[in-house]
């Protein structure tokens, strides 16, 4: 490993000789003095070298660089409270230049989202994208201590299916030798084969896709699925608060370690939501939607994003919160394994989970009587027969349980205010792109 320096932490370093390795950020080359600002995956520093007054060498390589070329800078770290870049900075003694950048960047601050996706290794050494993908590690960190903490089991299930997993929509079908697969939409199937396997509780982390060729900022045809399911609940209502405990214990990592630098590069003060959060079942929502002046147009009775956005709105306004679970989906629009209510069958034991105006949830108690699942399955249309390799599981004894699914890259999305899931993906797949 290079002997180095990380610029992050040189503030809190005594002044003295050091070595960095980094990108040229700018280069001020003046007549009697030589700025480089150097930039790494922690933070960036101003290097400096005063021009002697006869030819030097160590000046023109300065004078050579290029934005983007990667260097390696031996010099003295002074503390200077005068130096605006965190008031620091680096004597320039030695340079290697270890890989020299094309002049000329392909992009700048005020390129097209989808330009900038075409380079998206250069777009990602910004700094704020720098940290988005650090704030993505510290929120799955926090989830998996959580999970482990309570007695979870990770799980990686396949994702090359002989069958459907949900329905035969939005599908991607692929040959597989001598016969096809399809691309799997969701661990759900597997993950409640792991409640009748007896593991109790499971998470996984994993991609999942989904052949839908919307063009909205919050679809992808491949995304990061975070799901969970947990054994011997009594309802969804036990999936809702773990759910709660899962999304305080995140923001609350994210605003201990990255808060400062959120501010700084976001403008966004991270605030942590307290418990319980709201819930509405959604014929309420409707209702509360249209007092506020808007009526959601769908014919089957969810609700849309602009309705989505109304409730949120309500809660905020009327609640005091930005996370709202509307509960008691109808039947129609839920998958036949979501268990019906006892005392009304037209509705389930289902929940959305929805942060500042977007979902990120779905969730609900799974039906684990095979007999009301196979009728679940015809009353939705569905030959059991077609589903028997997911209807074997309960056949032998399954536990009530329930769980749900998150899109990890709304989570990000909506932590730090950003427009859409293309800026908050490490690479972005839509229907349009599969480079870089």
């Amino acid at each position: 490993m290079l002997n180095r320096s990380p610029i992050g932490k040189l503030a809190a370093s005594q002044d003295g000789p050091v070595t960095i390795a980094g990108w040229v950020e700018t280069l001020r080359d003046q007549k009697r003095i030589q700025f480089i600002i150097i930039r790494d995956e922690s933070g960036s520093v101003q290097v400096t070298y005063p021009r002697p007054a006869d030819e030097d060498q160590l000046a023109d390589e300065v004078s050579s660089l290029s934005h983007g070329s990667f260097v390696i800078i031996k010099g003295n770290l002074k503390h200077d409270e005068r130096v605006k870049l965190g008031g620091i900075e680096i004597l320039l003694t030695s340079m290697e230049i270890v890989s020299r950048s094309l002049p000329d960047s392909p992009i700048a601050e005020d390129t097209s989202i989808d330009k900038r996706l075409d380079w998206r290794f250069l777009d990602i050494r910004r700094p704020e994208l720098n940290l988005m993908m650090r704030v993505q590690t510290t929120i799955e960190q926090a989830w998996r201590e959580h999970w482990l903490a309570n007695d979870f089991v990770e799980i990686h299930s396949p994702k090359l299916m002989a069958s459907p997993s949900e329905s035969h929509a939005e599908l991607f079908k692929l040959e597989y030798f001598e016969t096809h697969a399809y691309l799997a939409q969701s661990p759900q199937f597997y993950k409640q084969m792991a409640m009748s396997a007896g593991l109790g509780k499971v998470f996984e982390i994993g991609p999942v896709f989904r052949a839908d060729p919307s063009f909205t900022s919050r679809h992808a045809t491949e995304f990061i699925s975070v799901d969970m399911e947990m054994s011997w609940i009594e309802s969804h209502e036990d999936v809702m608060s773990f759910q709660e405990q899962l999304m305080v214990k995140a923001i609350t990592a994210v605003k201990e370690k990255h808060g400062e630098e959120i501010k700084n590069l976001y403008g966004i003060d991270v605030q942590v939501p307290t418990t319980p959060f709201p819930r509405i079942p959604l014929a309420q929502a409707h209702e509360i939607v249209e007092a506020r002046g808007y009526k959601v147009p769908r014919t089957d009775g969810d609700m849309d994003p602009e309705g989505e956005r109304k409730i949120a709105q309500y809660a905020k306004e009327e609640l005091g919160h930005d996370f709202v679970f509307l509960t008691d989906y109808p039947k129609h629009i839920r998958p036949f394994y979501h268990m019906r209510k006892a005392d009304n069958p037209n509705l389930t034991n289902s929940y959305d989970l929805i942060w500042k105006g977007t979902e990120i949830t779905t969730g609900a108690q799974r039906e684990h009587r095979v007999e009301v699942l196979e009728a679940q399955a015809k009353d939705k249309g569905l030959d059991p027969e077609g589903l028997s390799f997911y209807i074997d599981f309960f056949r032998y004894g399954a536990p009530p349980h329930g769980g749900f699914g998150m899109g990890l890259t709304r989570v990000v999305m909506l932590l730090l205010d950003l427009p859409n899931i293309r800026e908050a993906s490490f690479l972005f797949r839509g229907p349009n792109r599969l480079q870089p």
